[in-house]
């Protein structure tokens, strides 16, 4: 375990900013370059560029590691209110202008290839309507699911008292059942929670952050190899899986590979050894990361679908993606930034009200 020396934190970890927006262009360029037109959502084909592009959807197994580090790091001293209150700050202000916006366009210009109806459009706004199994306004929503578990997760774990040696428990007992969960060992509804599929991520950036803030230690370095093995093994499975549905090759080795670099980065992050790299305007990219990443397919692929007959395709996707970047700066900059902290208000005032009666 942890010897109990702390270092010191930097404000921000910009290089972490950077990974972000690498992640949410990857998955973009998966979309864009690859899954439309191999999903038959598009007629807009790039043989040459597929071939790398295939491979981006990995970057949502890059936001997970990401999140394991950053919002255990970011709960540490908070309470759970005050947790609850940050991740709903966080979550809530762009996925609704998203989620209204994506409606819009689908049922105003998607000739029906997105239907949305009211019921799944107000289910979608608050962000559980996976629960009672109502579909997402767009697909790239089921990400948020995982995170809303992982987040549940944390929450408890601020309940309890967050501490080095809790924390270490904590995340091998969630490593053990998603084991006991693969052999076949525990029932299907315990999925809900352990969120197996990519549990290793965040629990290997829950490892991650114990090392950044106490430093390496035979325990966390052996959490993180064990769950980059299970990393690579649900990974492989998962790569088949999407190349079965796009009828589609995807290389093992570049998978594997990938994994290993997604962990070998963070680790570097981890023990501090990439803070001369990061750079201040790093986070100006990494603000636009979540937006981005709400916005972008569902409208992308009926730009496609609009345009793709008029407009040269190279110059097309380009296009979309700068429009689409440009949206996602707009909502950080209307919407994200004002609404958070009247939001925050808004959730403090029972809390504050409590406090006062107290005194």
């Amino acid at each position: 375990m942890p010897d109990g020396t702390t270092y010191p934190a930097p404000a921000r970890l910009y290089e972490v900013d950077l990974l972000r927006i690498l992640a949410a262009v990857s998955v973009m360029a998966y979309h864009y370059l690859f899954s439309a037109y191999a999903g038959g959502l598009s007629d807009l084909h790039f043989p040459h560029a597929d071939v790398i592009a295939r491979y981006g959807y990995l970057g949502v197994d890059l936001f997970f590691t990401i999140s394991g580090f950053v919002v255990l790091l970011s709960a540490w001293d908070r309470s759970p209110r005050r947790f609850v209150v940050s991740r709903a700050v966080r979550l809530y202000p762009a996925y609704w202008i998203a989620v209204t916006l994506t409606t819009l366009v689908s049922v105003g210009f998607g000739a029906g290839r997105f239907p949305v109806s009211l019921p799944q459009y107000l289910a979608n706004l608050t962000m559980f309507n996976s629960l009672p199994n109502i579909k997402n306004v767009d697909v790239v929503y089921w990400t948020l699911w995982a995170e809303l578990r992982f987040y549940a997760m944390i929450l408890v774990l601020t309940w309890i008292g967050i501490t080095a040696r809790r924390v270490m428990v904590f995340a091998w007992a969630w490593l053990a059942a998603t084991f006991l969960f693969e052999a076949g060992l525990l029932p299907q509804a315990t999925d809900l929670v352990l969120n197996t599929q990519f549990s290793h991520y965040f629990i290997a950036g829950m490892a991650l952050c114990l090392i950044h803030r106490y430093g390496a230690t035979p325990q966390t370095l052996a959490l993180v190899a064990v769950a980059l093995g299970n990393a690579i093994y649900r990974g492989i499975g998962f790569a088949d899986r999407v190349g079965l549905r796009y009828d589609a090759e995807l290389h093992r080795p570049v998978v594997v590979a990938i994994i290993v670099a997604i962990f070998a980065v963070m680790l570097a992050i981890a023990l501090r050894r990439t803070q001369c790299l990061g750079r201040p305007w790093f986070a100006m990219l990494g603000a636009l990361t979540y937006p981005l990443y709400l916005v972008h397919a569902h409208i992308g692929f009926i730009i496609f679908e609009r345009l793709g007959d008029r407009v040269n395709h190279v110059l097309l996707v380009a296009a979309t993606m700068l429009l689409m970047t440009g949206v996602a700066a707009a909502l950080h900059r209307f919407v994200e930034r004002p609404l958070a902290p009247r939001l925050k208000r808004l959730l403090d005032l029972p809390g504050r009200r409590v406090h006062a009666l107290r005194k």
